[in-house]
């Protein structure tokens, strides 16, 4: 009979895998309508004019154009979609 433990039955291993969350598009990138913009957990960031929110707090865009960050008096983020219209008559 042994007289020693046996080697190996490692008791780590038991990760799991990242949920990959985060923005995924950054202020000034263009988008197209049904693009995500940012996974995330909570509401980190608010949705703004253009900018869906989906069940598990998913921001994604309504419309083509481009992303803009925006933080107000409330001290919270929005996340908002300029249309490519606006963009080219603001030029």
């Amino acid at each position: 009979m042994a007289h020693k433990k046996s080697g190996g039955s490692s008791r780590n291993g038991r990760d799991s895998a990242g949920q990959r969350l985060g923005v995924k598009k950054f202020g000034g990138e263009k988008v197209l309508a049904g693009n995500i913009i940012v996974r995330q957990r909570g509401t980190k960031f608010w949705p703004g004019v253009n900018v869906g929110l989906g069940k598990d707090h998913t921001l994604f865009a309504l419309a083509a154009g481009a992303v803009k960050f925006v933080t107000k008096r409330d001290d919270r983020t929005y996340v908002t979609v300029v249309p490519a219209a606006e963009m080219t008559a603001a030029e």
